[in-house]
């Protein structure tokens, strides 16, 4: 069995560091830190290293400072794999080079597409992009992450069922779908204070199409929520991996932390803390879901 304990702290710290880059851009978003640095790119308002005066400009500048250091963890991932790619199981399908070098292109287009959204004045359609950007990178470096696992001999085990695994991918798109979603409930304008209640809307203080996205992220997310749930309980009844097992009864727990957090966060009127906390679990349940599918699927290494 290939031994890769280098690639593996590499993936993880990456992951990290994407997990990080992921929730802080929510802060920029929702403190109103995205023009914090001006109209400027890469550097801020023309300087690298500017002064710390101004909460929205430390908010922005964090956000690429960090930016910065996953760009970093991912090439060195993608070159230490790369260099590895003679032994067994990192090149080629199932390998770890490939989700590797995607999310090397992945870290490259979040950038320009952030450069972009700074220019276009965080537009909702970019942002709700540079969202779906984020989250493919992470699920590449988690996918990264499981592999160089395996391939450092901590999770061998005997392959899921192809049942198991069609659900725990419908489970992954689901989730992905629900991010999205929630992404364009923060973005477009009215949408988020469109409901006032939760599950249900006790009053609807604006109709039409932020409602409509509002609503169609609340159903995905109980969607999810009840999916999971019925996963647990038949994976009960099923010869299934213990690995396959525990990140079902981990993806289910996250879902349900996120619902409850939404439904204090709306009747508490959107608390800023709560709004980052939402947004901060609702990618925590993305990854958490898309490694649960990514074990379900991989096969057994020996």
């Amino acid at each position: 069995m290939a031994r890769a304990p280098g690639l593996t702290r590499l993936a993880y710290a990456a992951l990290a560091l994407a997990y990080l880059q992921a929730v802080l851009g929510a802060v920029v978003r929702i403190t109103g830190s995205g023009m914090g640095c001006g109209d400027h790119w890469p550097r801020c308002h023309g300087q690298w290293f500017p002064p710390l005066d101004r909460t929205d400009l430390v908010i922005e500048v964090t956000h690429r400072y960090v930016a910065a250091a996953l760009t970093l963890a991912v090439l060195a991932l993608l070159f230490t794999a790369w260099r590895a790619r003679g032994s067994p199981g990192i090149a080629g399908r199932g390998g770890v080079v490939r989700p590797a070098g995607a999310a090397a292109l992945l870290v490259v287009a979040a950038a320009l597409l952030g450069a972009a959204t700074v220019k276009l004045e965080l537009h909702a359609a970019a942002v709700v992009i540079h969202l779906a950007l984020a989250m493919a990178l992470i699920a590449a470096l988690a996918l990264a992450a499981v592999r160089s696992r395996l391939l450092a001999g901590q999770q061998a085990r005997p392959g899921t069922s192809a049942r198991t695994v069609r659900a725990s991918t419908a489970a992954a798109i689901i989730a992905i779908v629900t991010v999205l979603m929630g992404g364009a409930t923060a973005n477009v304008a009215g949408a988020a204070a469109s409901c006032v209640g939760f599950p249900h809307c006790r009053e609807i203080a604006v109709s039409g199409t932020p409602l409509i996205v509002q609503a169609g992220h609340r159903i995905l997310a109980i969607a999810l929520l009840f999916h999971l749930f019925g996963m647990v309980l038949a994976l009960r009844k099923r010869s299934e991996p213990p690995g396959t097992r525990l990140w079902a009864r981990i993806a289910l727990a996250t879902a349900l932390a996120q619902i409850l957090v939404a439904a204090v966060m709306v009747e508490s009127g959107l608390p800023l803390y709560l709004r980052v906390l939402h947004q901060a679990l609702g990618t925590l349940v993305w990854l958490v879901v898309f490694v649960f599918a990514a074990v379900a699927r991989e096969p057994e290494r020996a």
